[in-house]
């Protein structure tokens, strides 16, 4: 990878006075960078705040984690120092997100895509290792099924054990630790992994090209009969709770399961293993993207965002021998990168 140099952005004093007078008790420009968002990008922002305060003349960015839904809802609130700057997220930003920012004066919005994370279905070491597959996983967690009995109807999920779903697995009771409905990581596991499974079965998937709306409505919701439990944005918490219940499953990025690799494993998912390898190869089934979004009204005013994106996606921490990879983050393919540091270096709008 290249080392990227910005470009100096100049913005009009106009500018720069609203975002002086603008948000809750605005008495001075903030000195601070101001990040919220994604429990999964969260440690890999933090460690580039860290690293940034330490090698610039610049305080070290809050970093707040919010889970995506949340902290793209604070981002979208307006501009002005009461708002944040950047919003991390492991999915990309909505169509509906971007309105709303467009809707409170946020049209400007840089993309920084910074790389791909697998989302593990892990489990405590003092266990055995799971293999699953993603129609067992629509089955677990799916609030309506299809009848096992046969025939083209759904009934409410009445698997209990996971070995009531496939002999092979475990006699357990199904009870799997995930992300709540704000965060992108559900987002995205509900659409790569429970819509993986569902689309198996021929007669839901032809639902797809009659109303999309019914189709996403029976892939995408999941069970509330206390099998799937919220256990909110803090990833670190829900290894801390596998290590204590070994027979549950958890939902969270591979950072965290390669962060906590002595106590905790990722269940095989396709007869594929969540590894660095094989989720930048695209062969593990449940892979996504990682990004941020910058507020591009707040550059030049708020202190240091400029150098801060060159912190991140600078090759000493997004390179393939980079300390984010060390972290558990796979690395963008070179050309990709290309392409990004390219839009970011030069601020270009984001565009759906």
């Amino acid at each position: 990878m290249k080392e990227v140099s910005f470009k100096t952005v100049v913005f009009s004093g106009a500018l720069a006075a609203a975002l002086l007078t603008t948000g809750a008790s605005a008495q001075s420009v903030r000195d601070q960078i101001s990040i919220v968002g994604s429990s999964t990008v969260y440690p890999f922002a933090t460690v580039v705040a860290e690293q940034f305060g330490r090698a610039t003349k610049f305080k070290t960015p809050t970093v707040e984690s919010t889970g995506s839904g949340g902290g793209l809802k604070l981002f979208c609130s307006g501009i002005g120092v009461g708002t944040p700057d950047i919003a991390n997220a492991s999915r990309r930003i909505k169509s509906s997100e971007v309105e709303r920012c467009a809707e409170n004066g946020i049209d400007e919005i840089v993309e920084v895509k910074i790389g791909y994370d697998g989302i593990v279905l892990a489990n405590s070491r003092t266990a055995p290792r799971v293999s699953l597959t993603t129609k067992d996983v629509f089955l677990a967690l799916a609030k309506e099924v299809p009848n096992p009995d046969g025939g083209e109807e759904l009934i409410s999920n009445p698997y209990q054990k996971w070995s009531d779903i496939r002999a092979e697995l475990p006699g357990t009771t199904i009870e799997v630790l995930g992300p709540p409905p704000t965060s992108g990581t559900r987002d995205a596991f509900v659409e790569l992994a429970m819509e993986g499974g569902c689309k198996q079965f021929d007669w839901i998937k032809a639902i797809k090209k009659q109303d999309k709306s019914q189709y996403k409505a029976i892939c995408h919701t999941i069970r509330e009969d206390g099998r799937f439990v919220e256990a909110g944005e803090n990833d670190n918490l829900i290894v801390q709770k596998l290590q204590t219940n070994p027979a549950a499953l958890g939902i969270f990025g591979f950072s965290f399961l390669d962060q906590n690799s002595d106590v905790v494993q990722g269940s095989l998912v396709n007869g594929e293993e969540p590894s660095f390898d094989k989720i930048a190869d695209g062969a593990y089934p449940v892979s996504r993207s990682l990004y941020f979004y910058v507020k591009k009204a707040h550059v030049g005013t708020i202190p240091g965002i400029e150098e801060y994106l060159a912190e991140f996606i600078g090759e000493n921490a997004m390179g393939e021998d980079g300390y984010l990879a060390d972290r558990g983050l796979i690395p963008l393919p070179e050309e990709e990168y290309e392409v990004m540091a390219s839009d970011v270096t030069n601020l270009r709008n984001l565009s759906l």
